[in-house]
């Protein structure tokens, strides 16, 4: 996909309120313009109408409420995030869900993303969850109902990215949390990936946190990055 390396960086804010978040930005300044706001943020005060404001300042935002009710919730809530001039909207990917979705979505251009199984996860989690498929069966299920339904996007860990590649061909978007420069501390991910190993197995976005925003210098972290996903399209 024809898509700038600069906009490949999905800056995570999953900071504790919309100051702390503000700060971070300022200092990013020209070295990130896309950001991942999630229920953190999202549900501190004035954590939407933040996200409001970055929309309206250019920036891209990557609204992750990993939506998941019934088809009639779900819709009018993705018609009002359409109408916020969101760029990425999650939902988990259950076929009602994801149907009710894509109806949500409407003809505006706010992509969907579909959540396969959370970075976090790994095979045990899912046998404890009463799921009798491994982790990459089941992302692999998932992705294709996705691709099925007409979800613009998948999101999963950048282990499976080259998997739901071949599934979904080239026209899904592939989103990549748990990205970890190498060196880096994986924390509370289990399924992690160095930047150039993502995107070079088919990832499209790759979504950074810690390693963005604990860094001293944020920007240079993000500049870091960005060369690392430059280089490795080359």
């Amino acid at each position: 996909m024809n898509i700038p390396p600069a906009e490949r960086l999905i800056v995570a804010l999953d900071l504790p309120d919309v100051t702390a978040a503000e700060k971070l930005v300022e200092r990013l300044g020209g070295a990130a313009s896309f950001y991942k706001v999630g229920y953190e943020l999202a549900l501190a005060k004035d954590g939407l109408a933040f996200a409001d404001r970055l929309a309206r300042a250019g920036k891209k935002v990557f609204l992750d409420l990993k939506l998941h009710d019934i088809g009639n919730t779900v819709s009018r809530a993705v018609e009002r995030a359409a109408e916020r001039g969101m760029t990425f909207l999650t939902v988990h990917a259950f076929p009602q869900t994801m149907r009710a979705a894509a109806a949500g979505r409407g003809k505006s251009k706010l992509k969907i993303l579909a959540v396969t199984v959370l970075t976090s996860w790994d095979d045990k989690d899912l046998a404890e969850a009463g799921y009798t498929m491994s982790v990459s069966d089941l992302v692999l299920k998932k992705a294709g109902q996705a691709k099925e339904i007409g979800i613009d996007g998948i999101v999963a860990s950048a282990a499976e990215a080259a998997m739901i590649r071949r599934r979904v061909g080239g026209e899904t978007l592939i989103v990549t949390p748990g990205i970890r420069p190498a060196g880096f501390d994986s924390g509370d991910q289990k399924r992690t990936v160095t930047p150039k190993d993502a995107i070079q197995a088919g990832a499209d976005y790759l979504v950074v946190g810690r390693p963005v925003t604990a860094a001293p210098d944020p920007a240079a972290a993000a500049k870091s990055i960005g060369g690392e996903i430059s280089a490795a399209l080359k």
